[in-house]
Order: structure tokens, then sequence, then C-alpha cells
């Protein structure tokens, strides 16, 4: 059975702890203590044969008194289990203070630290793109530690399951392109270049757009969800613990599935956006079948027909980028995870707009 003494001497109290301390209940040492009001406390464990968490508890409480009253406090040796759990159980979550509230800044100071805070987004960025890529090379190669069975089971997600919505938005958006066209051609007696109208347009960039926004909404917001949720349940940490890296066994699977099934699905949608503005040219507009497709035909060019695919597979890239990278880069709490998708989507759409911007500029100047 444990014995302590307690002697006390110009306001330092001494506690000498010993024998076995199993299962052990003394509330009088803290009483005790408290009596005496010392300013100094020196606890020492040298004779301690056996010790559980009863002791750490009696520990726990003197330490704390202690701290509270700000007793200056020492525990010699203490058995180093022991000395570890007791720091760790004094560990306090830190509080709001006066120095880390909210204060005002200026507006120079807001924009400064707007600017920082955009620049570490940057290199950070940056930095996850270049470690994607080269996770990309060597899946490529056949060096990644990621299995053929995520790549499959991804490239499902994003293309087989995909085609429905694709078709349909992509007639839906074909159909409504070729009415704006003849609200206006109809002034001059032109319906029937609706099928000009509607053929460049959807081959050159409205179906790769339309196809963009539609995979960013839900596979985009897939990735990041899916990745993130990961990430709450610690997956990826037990990941980099067994020492597999996650580019390699999340991001390079669902990016080669993404990047190889966009171009598909811009043909795909072509043909089906096409469709829609025959629909409305050919029923609606009372053009001729023949006469539609044949100036379908004659507009139809292959120069806008790849534009279109490069699109397409410009596209597949940001939007497993902006998935993965916002789902890797979760909280790790339920919120978290909602706070990720969303981010994904919106960054996805808004660097799909950026980059049609930039490939449109650039093929203008080079004439194509």
């Amino acid at each position: 059975m444990g014995n302590i003494n307690i002697t006390s001497q110009n306001k330092t109290v001494t506690v000498v702890l010993q024998g076995d301390f199993i299962d052990f209940e003394d509330n009088s040492l803290l009483q005790n203590i408290t009596e005496v009001m010392p300013e100094n406390i020196s606890v020492d464990g040298q004779q301690i044969n056996k010790w559980d968490s009863s002791l750490l508890l009696i520990l726990f409480n003197l330490n704390k008194y202690a701290n509270q009253n700000r007793i200056s406090i020492e525990n010699l040796n203490m058995p180093k289990g022991l000395i570890k759990m007791l720091k760790l159980a004094l560990v306090v979550p830190e509080h709001l203070n006066q120095e880390t509230l909210p204060k005002n800044e200026s507006l120079l100071e807001k924009i400064g630290g707007f600017g920082l805070n955009v620049w570490k987004n940057l290199v950070t960025g940056v930095n996850f793109t270049i470690v994607c890529f080269e996770a990309l090379w060597l899946f490529i190669r056949g060096k990644s530690s990621a299995r053929k069975t995520d790549f499959w089971f991804a490239f499902e997600e994003c293309a087989p399951n995909a085609m429905s919505i694709v078709a349909l938005i992509s007639f839906m958006v074909g159909l409504i392109l070729a009415f704006v066209g003849a609200i206006q051609l109809k002034n001059f007696g032109a319906q029937v270049f609706v099928a000009d109208l509607v053929t460049i347009g959807t081959i050159r960039i409205m179906g790769a757009i339309m196809v963009g926004i539609i995979m960013a909404g839900r596979t985009g917001a897939s990735f990041a969800a899916t990745i993130g949720s990961m990430q709450v349940n610690e997956e990826i940490d037990a990941l980099k613990t067994m020492g597999i890296s996650w580019a390699e066994f999340l991001v390079a699977p669902r990016m080669a599935a993404l990047v190889i099934a966009m171009p598909f699905l811009t043909m795909w949608a072509d043909f089906f956006g096409i469709s829609g503005g025959a629909f409305v040219g050919i029923l609606a507009l009372d053009i001729p079948a023949t006469e539609y497709f044949e100036h379908a035909f004659n507009a139809w060019s292959m120069k806008n027909f790849w534009v279109g695919i490069f699109h397409g597979f410009v596209f597949g890239f940001i939007i497993s980028l902006c998935g993965c990278y916002y789902g890797i880069n979760c909280s790790k709490n339920a919120d978290g995870v909602g706070i990720a998708t969303t981010k994904a989507v919106v960054s996805s759409v808004v660097w799909l707009i950026v980059a049609t911007g930039i490939i449109t500029f650039v093929f203008e100047r080079l004439g194509i």
C-alpha cells in the first residue's frame, strides 16, 4: 500500500511518495497542502514501486491546484511513464485572449494580408500540381503504387456513368442555341444558317464547355468529397505511415481517368448538341432535313473539331486537379468536407472559364 509523507518548512512543502499506488484513494493530500498555503511544492517519487492511474489523478489535482494558485511545483524522481502522462493530462486547449482576438487592421494591412494569402495559396497549388504530374507520369510508365482497379473504377464513374447527363444537357443546349440563333436569322430570311451556327459553336467550344461544367459539378465534387472523407477518417495519414504516396495512390488514377474520358465525352456532347439543333431546325423552323444536314456537314471542319477536343483535354486536368487538391487539403471534420466540395466545384468552373479565354486568345492569334 502506498504512503504519502508531507513535511513543511518555510512555506515549502515536500511530498514524499512511497510504496505501491494501486487503486490508491487518499483525499487528504490536497487538503493538508491547502491549509499550509505554501509558495513552493516539491514532490519526490523516488520510492514509488508500482502505480496506476489513481496516482496520476492525485498528481494531476495537485499540479492543477499549484498552477491555479501560482505555486511553484517540482516533480522529482518520477517514473518516466508517469511524467509523460502527467504532462499530457495537463495540456489545455488554447483559449482566445486579447492577443489572439481579431484586431482592427488598416486598409494597407488588409491588402498586405490578402496578397500574402494569395501568394501562399499559389505556391501550395503549384507544388501540388508538380507532385500530381510526377505521380501521373509514374502511373503512365507503370511504376506507380496505384492499382489498375482504382483507375477503371474512376474511369467508369467519369465516362459511362456520365454519358446520360451529358447527352441530355448537350441536347438541350443545342436546342436553345438553335432557338436563339433563329430569332436573329429570321430577320434576314436566313434561318437555314442555324445549322452552321449550331455546328460550329458546338464542336468548337460549347460542347467542351458544357461537358466541363457538368463534370466539375459531378466528378470534381465527387473527387473532393471522397478524398476529403478519407482525410477526415485519417486514411491518408495511414497511407503516409505505410510509405505510400497519396499522389500516386489517390490522385494519379483519378486524373488519368478524367483526362482520358473528357475528349470522348466532348465528342458525345458534340453529337447530341448538333442533334438538338437539328430537332429545332427541322421541326420548329421547317427547314428540310437534307438541307439542314448539308449545311451542318459543310460547316463541320476538323480544325474546329480538334479545338473542341483540346479544350476537353485541358478541362480534364483542371477538374481533376481542383477536386483532388481540395480533397487533400480538407479540414478533418464533416463541415470541412462540405466546404472542400463547394470550393472544388467553384474553382473548377472559374478555371475552366479562365482557360477557355486563354486558349481562345492564343488560337485566335495563331489563326487556328
